[in-house]
């Protein structure tokens, strides 16, 4: 298999790759206090990225198919960073870790880099596809924004056309996100608590 297919089979399969992991912090809990109200805080910080990210891309950004877009995206976060939908995603995975203290840091150093790896191949991909699409408005963004560490402007380009601004519609395309991030956190707040107190 060449890295091309690799990492469309990635793509297509980034929705599953946490569940080993998650079911790993769940088992070997051992959380606190401050690991619970630390770790969910950095969660909702990767969905409150997630969602302002969701609000201007829409529900192009949920599809398991071939890499793709309506639009070329700088509006929002993407003014910032490349990849903030990525971004959002490694700081929840990340607070779920703290959530837990599972293995700490040895899981949470491991999944890191899992996801780290896992998102550069996605985003190549990505990117190669923007590329041939949008041409050299995307060169001029790709030289403009970084990755994955965002720059302190926001870009600007009013050249390229963007989609509205809707708050529902990242709503409902996050609800997925949602029922997970609340889920995944009640759970290891009931596991801590059987734990201590029972």
């Amino acid at each position: 298999m060449n890295k091309q297919k690799f990492a469309q089979l990635v793509f297509k399969n980034r929705s599953y790759t946490p569940i080993p992991f998650l079911v790993l912090m769940v088992l070997f809990e051992q959380a606190t206090i401050w690991s619970l109200i630390f770790g969910f805080l950095i969660s909702l910080i990767g969905e409150a990225i997630r969602l302002w990210g969701v609000s201007w891309a829409g529900s192009e950004t949920r599809t398991t198919g071939n890499v793709g877009g309506t639009y070329l995206i700088i509006s929002g976060p993407f003014a910032y960073v490349r990849n903030p939908l990525y971004v959002g995603n490694i700081l929840i995975y990340l607070g779920f870790g703290i959530m837990s203290l599972a293995l700490f840091p040895y899981l949470q150093i491991i999944a890191m880099l899992f996801f780290i790896f896992q998102y550069n191949l996605i985003v190549e991909e990505e990117e190669q596809y923007l590329k041939r699409t949008y041409g050299k408005q995307y060169e001029k963004y790709f030289a403009a924004v970084p990755r994955f560490f965002p720059r302190l402007t926001p870009y600007r380009d009013i050249s390229v056309e963007q989609p509205p601004f809707n708050i529902k519609a990242g709503l409902r395309s996050e609800r997925r996100t949602h029922q997970a991030l609340f889920g995944v956190s009640l759970f290891l707040v009931i596991k801590f608590i059987l734990r201590v107190y029972v």
